[in-house]
């Protein structure tokens, strides 16, 4: 029987199930968000209230998104089942 100590250190807890979720629309929200955080850090930076930084923090923001939407499209598919959820491609299997 394992100790109170042991039990603490090392819990034994099943993993929860994975989320369905669709990752390109997700990963397209945060875009947007960046997208308009972008649009008021330059209408800011203009006006000389905020520096340079920010904006190109914005601006990195929307980039990444935007290369994260496109890894979602191209690395996953939505489930035929209507949920939305992104599932892994079938691996290519090799004529040998």
């Amino acid at each position: 029987m394992p100790t109170l100590v042991d039990t603490l250190m090392h819990p034994r807890r099943t993993p929860p199930p994975p989320i369905d979720v669709d990752l390109a629309r997700v990963m397209g929200t945060g875009t947007a968000l960046w997208g308009a955080a972008l649009a008021v850090m330059g209408v800011l930076w203009l006006l000389d209230v905020a520096p340079l930084r920010w904006f190109a923090v914005c601006a990195s923001g929307v980039v990444l998104g935007l290369v994260g939407i496109l890894w979602a499209r191209r690395n996953g598919r939505l489930s035929p089942d209507g949920t939305g959820a992104m599932i892994a491609r079938a691996p290519h299997r090799d004529a040998a």
